[in-house]
């Protein structure tokens, strides 16, 4: 079984400078690591003009529409580090996680995602992380 967040899946070199082009590069590490289908990522795009991905504390996380469940090989998790903040409608964005998940499987990880994120000090922590060993053990902290 495919590892949900590995370590490949955290990058801290993030170019975009579009919400757009932010939900291309996590989508972009999701179908290079087998999670998905390439046309995951315009369901992704889809679901963001239907409504926003913007949680709060610097974090979006963009997902597929509920019809993008067959373009998901594996539940799995894409985490996008920004040096610079995106404009998200208008919102400050430096986090941006994209998700896929088999079955309901993503509302777990949403969840999880959730409540480290809810924490602002933890999202610090994580933009200002180095290496992805530190962004994988806050999320660990939660189970």
């Amino acid at each position: 079984m495919k590892q949900i967040l590995a370590k490949e899946n955290i990058q801290f070199n993030g170019q975009a400078k579009t919400k757009e082009e932010a939900i291309k590069e996590v989508g972009a590490i999701l179908t290079e690591k087998g999670y998905v289908n390439p046309t995951y990522v315009d369901k992704m795009l889809e679901r963001e003009e239907l409504t926003s991905t913007f949680m709060g504390n610097m974090l979006a996380i963009p997902h597929g529409t509920d019809d993008a469940k067959k373009e998901v090989i594996a539940s799995g998790l894409a985490v996008q580090i920004y040096k610079e903040p995106i404009n998200w409608n208008g919102e400050k964005v430096r986090l941006v996680i994209g998700i896929a998940g088999v079955g309901d499987e993503h509302l777990e990880i949403l969840s999880q995602i959730a409540i480290v994120c809810s924490e602002e000090e933890n999202v610090k922590k994580i933009v200002e992380a180095r290496e992805p060993s530190e962004v994988l053990a806050l999320f660990e902290e939660v189970n």
